[in-house]
Formats: C-alpha cells, structure tokens, sequence
C-alpha cells in the first residue's frame, strides 16, 4: 500500500470488524480467537500500522485532552523551562501537549493560534507580548476553549500565572544600595512590554524612595532581547560610569558579562550585575550571576494545572495566581569600593 494505512485496512485484510481489530491492538482482544489475534498483530507489523490518534478516541471512547502552548521561542531557557512544568503535569494527567514556538514572530503568533483552533484544541496556554485578549477571543472563534495567560501579558484581562515584577524590580536595586552603590544603571529591551515596564519601576521607585539618584533619560539603555544585544550593550555600559546595572533579563546579562569582560572591565570588581529569571545557565558563566529568581518551573506546573481545572469546569471566574519571586546573591555583586 503506498498510502496510509488505516484500521479500517487492516480489518479489511483480517476480515473482521473494526472494532476487533482496535481491542486486539489495546490488548482488550482475550475473547478472541488466537489465531484471529496473530493475523491482527501480523498485519500491523507488515504494513507498520500507526494507531490514528483521533480515530483512536472516538473508537474508544477515551476522553484525552489536548492543550496548545504558545511561547516567543521555545529556545530560551526560560520559556524551556517553563515548558518542562507543563509537560511534568501534562504526563501526570494525560494530556497531549502541542509546543509552538513563534520566535516572536506576531503573524506567526497569529498563525499558530488559527491551528490549534482549527485542530479542536481543548485549551491554550500563550504567553506572548503583543496578543491582546480581543484578538484571542476572535482567533476561537466563539468557541468555548478555555486558555491560560503568561509572561509578558499579564495586563490583559484574563486567568493567568505570573510573579510581581514591580517587587523583583525592588529586591535588585535594595541589593545594589545596601551593597554601597550610588550610580545605577538599567539595561532594558528596545520593545518595553509590561513586565519590563514593571521591573524598571520597581527599581527607580526603590532607589528614589532611598534618596538615591535615578534619572531615566540618562540611567537607561535599551538593547535586543538577547545575549547578543547585552553583549553589544557593553560599551555604552562600561562608558556609563556606573558601578551597578540591573539588566532586564539574565540573557541580557550574560552577554553583558562577556563584552565586558572582553572590555577587561572587571566584574564585579569595577561594576556589579544583576540578572532576572534565574535560568539554570547562571551558576555556570563567570562570575556566576547574581539575579531575581522567578520559580519557572512552577509556573508552567501551575499554568496546566489551572488549564485542566478550566477544562474540567469551562465556567469558572477569572483568576490569577501568583508567584513569588526572591533575590539570588551570588558572585556578580559586590560591595562598592571608591578607588
């Protein structure tokens, strides 16, 4: 056969009924004969039979949900981890997890979403910077599928799982000022989203109710949302003056730490670096990177589980939980020394 083959092939070639065919497969044929079991078992062999998963359901009539996780890219650590929290919870339960991974693409985004409808997905998770709740609701189409908010979008309405940038924001810069620093910098992304907005108030509302010196025409630089853009960042950092800069992400912040170093401006000996997310990767640069912790893993655990609830129960409330987040202290910061 040069097409698919189907069970309804090879309970055509067995000479019985679907139905047999699919119990002998699932090990549910023992009130068969055993020769009718072999012929089954040898055709799937022969013809490399695949169970078609949807057919496979309705045959069964197994109730296995499906739900669609959208990320900006899959690729990163931080979204890689939280990806493994939902998978964790996706084996538990026995759902199908689909991971698409838009590279922060918003008519990839777009794309992505139209799919998982169009595939009668039972529940999304979409953490993405720029779809707004109006364009989701359009994108299902009237469809009761319930999703789940993340990340970057956490100031559309909506259920979602997210942490307090604002605080994370706070924890960097009381680091940095009990730690003796005067002249702080904040290194952000060219596209201000919410949560970076947030982690940038935090940290100049902490320092001016300090009494210290935060002006953001002249203490904030913007770069790309990547190592590379802190890595291309390191000059204008090093040529800043400051002796403290509080980066908008850790991958910022490794890049950062290698362009200054590069620049043979010492860290944290001539500026400290603070990071946020703390990805698994920060124990292993040098000097290991001080940074916020976000609990990334819970996050992705905690988003599919409230996404099973809401399948469970389609008419529940909005709700939104939260995260904590705390200061990880480790070799990047140090006290400021005036030379």
């Amino acid at each position: 056969m040069g097409k698919k083959v189907t069970i309804r092939d090879i309970a055509r070639l067995a000479g019985v009924s679907v139905t047999t065919v699919s119990q002998v497969l699932n090990g549910k044929g023992n009130r068969f004969s055993k020769s009718t079991r072999e012929k089954i078992l040898k055709l799937r062999d022969e013809y490399q039979y695949v169970p078609d998963f949807h057919a496979r359901s309705l045959i069964m009539r197994e109730n296995i949900n499906t739900i669609g996780v959208l990320v900006p890219n899959v690729s990163e650590p931080f979204f890689g981890t939280f990806v493994e929290g939902v998978q964790q919870v996706a084996r538990q339960e026995k759902l199908i997890p689909l991971i698409f991974s838009a590279n922060r693409d918003p008519k990839l985004e777009k794309a992505y979403l139209e799919q998982m409808v169009e595939r009668s997905i039972d529940g999304l998770i979409i953490a993405s910077a720029r779809m707004t709740t109006e364009m989701i609701n359009q994108a299902l189409i009237n469809r009761e599928i319930p999703y789940i908010l993340f990340d970057r979008n956490y100031d559309q309405v909506g259920t979602r799982v997210q942490t307090d940038d604002y605080h994370g924001g706070q924890l960097a810069a009381q680091h940095l000022a009990e730690l003796g620093h005067r002249k702080f910098l904040y290194l952000g992304v060219n596209h201000l989203t919410e949560n970076f907005k947030q982690r940038l108030a935090g940290f100049k509302d902490s320092l001016l109710a300090s009494h210290l010196s935060f002006n953001e025409d002249r203490d904030v630089l913007h770069t790309e949302l990547s190592r590379q853009g802190g890595y291309k960042a390191a000059q204008a950092v090093a040529e800043s003056g400051a002796t403290a800069v509080f980066t908008a992400n850790d991958d910022i912040a490794m890049g950062l730490l290698r362009g200054l170093r590069e620049l043979k401006v010492r860290v944290p000996e001539d500026i400290s670096v603070v990071g946020y997310d703390d990805i698994a990767l920060d124990e292993y640069v040098y000097p290991q990177l001080t940074t916020i912790h976000q609990p990334i893993f819970d996050l992705g655990v905690g988003a599919a589980k409230i996404l099973l609830d809401r399948i469970e129960n389609k008419h529940q409330s909005e709700q939104v939980e939260h995260f904590p987040v705390r200061l990880i202290r480790r070799e990047s910061t140090a006290p400021y020394h005036m030379v």
